[in-house]
């Protein structure tokens, strides 16, 4: 039986690929909303904890988490090697740099002070 439909004519398939290409495009790009950050951070002073990609701490993630989770640790025809982690530089943004604290330098507590009443 031979197809009617609008869905199975050479535009219409060649205007679905395209469609399917620029969607691979967009969502694969890598600093797009699915990506990866241009400049990534930690969140520093003034800032609430973001998203942080799971390449971004180490420079052998796949070995890290595969040491957490204790994948081939009971081998022992082939036991796993020593795991030396090979951590990233860490760079923090703040919005402000604090002012320092001053304290006192005989710092005396008192014990037992009336409670103010009001």
């Amino acid at each position: 039986m031979a197809s009617t439909r609008n869905i199975n004519t050479p535009g219409n398939y060649k205007l679905e690929e395209k469609k399917d290409c620029q969607h691979e495009k967009y969502t694969l790009y890598q600093n797009s909303s699915y990506g990866e950050a241009y400049n990534p951070k930690l969140a520093g002073i003034g800032l609430l904890p973001g998203k942080v990609p799971w390449n971004q701490l180490s420079n052998n993630p796949v070995n890290t988490e595969s040491f957490l989770f204790g994948i081939n640790s009971t081998n022992l025809v082939n036991p796993e090697p020593h795991f030396v982690s090979e951590p990233k530089p860490i760079f923090y943004s703040n919005l402000y740099q604090p002012k320092p604290t001053y304290m006192p330098v005989p710092l005396v507590i008192e014990r037992n002070r009336p409670f103010p009443c009001p």
